[in-house]
């Protein structure tokens, strides 16, 4: 049940991740440490921590309270799936991650090869907030049918 939970409260913010990936001249907009608005779907003290890695990708981790559960993912922004990563452990999730341009991406959720969302973010011209628009098509993931926005404000 916990690792339905994690998966579901990290689609969306993976999607952030992926958004952050910008290669232009704004490229460090999204690097950095993102906290998630509480609303109907997840409280308060969520964070994601966004890096740089994998040759211009980046590495995104979650950090789920109220246990601290962490989810990874890393991506070249392809379009490619890239595993979800639960306590360094494959979760059986992957995001496809798009990057569209320097402040807007997307992504395919999957889980175990079936895809059950869609997400796409679009993060603030002052690199500030970073909303995030889920369409979840199955409730594979654990999280309920339908669409749902996130906000996350950058530390």
């Amino acid at each position: 049940m916990a690792n339905e939970a994690a998966k579901r409260i990290a689609c969306g913010a993976i999607l952030l991740w992926a958004l952050a990936l910008t290669r232009s001249l704004n490229a460090q907009v999204g690097l950095g440490t993102w906290v998630r608005k509480a609303d109907a779907s997840a409280s308060a003290g969520m964070t994601m921590i966004v890096g740089a890695c994998c040759n211009g990708g980046r590495r995104i981790t979650y950090h789920i309270p109220p246990n601290d559960m962490v989810l990874t993912v890393e991506s070249q922004l392809d379009g490619r799936d890239a595993p979800v990563m639960l306590g360094g452990k494959p979760s059986g999730e992957t995001m496809a991650i798009k990057l569209v341009d320097d402040l807007h991406m997307t992504a395919v959720l999957k889980i175990n090869g079936k895809t059950f969302g869609t997400a796409k973010g679009t993060i603030s011209p002052d690199g500030k907030i970073l909303t995030v628009e889920d369409n979840f098509t199955s409730a594979e993931g654990g999280q309920p049918v339908g669409k749902q926005t996130e906000t996350w404000v950058r530390k």
